[in-house]
């Protein structure tokens, strides 16, 4: 199953994707949907059908309580930012300001003068779950989402820690859909181009902390609620790291993708006042 959150004429409506357009379920949104116990049955059911153009699909969670992100958790971006492999997963937080739709312009900040790409596989949370065993969070995964966890370097490695360079806001495209975890191949392909030149590309297997991990270790911490996200980290092939760094420019075009998931496209532009 795939579900989507929607922009219609009257606010946002939670939606499953049916073919080439959406089974409308009503006013809501992906994150509150997951509130709701019995939330499998009511995006099961039945509804209007609508097509909708790219742009009108929001974050798919567009308010979440928690956006969990985890730095250096793909072997080849460890190696390719010369750091250790990691014993525990490195934790930072964004704030949901950053967030915006899979289809909406990616604004480069005047502030910074190195944005950078990462694609992420994210776990979207379906259910309350709190020093999770194995068995617990699995089952408290609702499914999975794509984040592209934009990065402005320059203030990021200002001091040791990252927040400054993470959360910067309106910069971090969600989306398009979240699936359900029987929709996602374990060795699904992940990637990121800019204007069709190949950037990033792995598995999402080649994971050091995978999901259930990632739930049984964020819940030893905190209560972990519905609607909240743990974005998993990136793959090797930012452009940081490349030799000369390469940064987004104005005119470019993103675009963050997993097989099974789907696909966002994001065009870049500067800031204009």
């Amino acid at each position: 199953m795939k579900l989507a959150t929607l922009r219609m004429d009257d606010g946002l409506h939670v939606a499953r994707v049916h073919g080439d357009g959406y089974v409308d379920l009503g006013k809501g949104d992906v994150g509150e949907l997951l509130a709701d116990p019995d939330w499998r049955s009511r995006a099961a059911a039945g509804g209007t059908y609508v097509e909708r153009r790219p742009g009108d699909l929001a974050p798919v969670i567009p308010r979440p309580g928690k956006i969990v992100c985890v730095g250096l958790n793909y072997r080849t971006h460890i190696a390719e930012m010369k750091r250790e492999v990691p014993r525990h997963p490195a934790l930072f937080a964004k704030f949901p300001e950053v967030l915006i739709g899979p289809y909406d312009v990616l604004t480069l900040p005047p502030e910074s003068a190195a944005v950078d790409w990462e694609a992420e596989l994210v776990v979207v949370i379906g259910q309350r779950v709190r020093r999770a065993d194995k068995a617990s969070a699995q089952a408290a995964i609702a499914g999975y989402t794509i984040m592209n966890d934009v990065s402005m370097r320059d203030w990021q490695f200002r001091t040791s820690e990252w927040l400054q360079g993470k959360t910067w806001e309106a910069t971090t495209p969600l989306g398009p859909y979240l699936v359900t975890p029987d929709e996602l191949a374990p060795d699904a392909t992940i990637q990121c181009t800019v204007d069709e030149e190949r950037m990033q590309h792995s598995t999402v297997d080649d994971l050091l902390f995978g999901p259930v991990d990632l739930v049984e270790y964020i819940s030893a911490m905190v209560t972990l609620n519905p609607g909240d996200l743990i974005a998993t980290g990136t793959t090797g092939g930012v452009g940081h790291a490349r030799t000369p760094p390469r940064y987004l420019r104005d005119g470019q075009t993103l675009v963050t993708e997993i097989y099974g998931i789907g696909a966002m496209a994001n065009q870049v532009r500067c800031e204009t006042t």
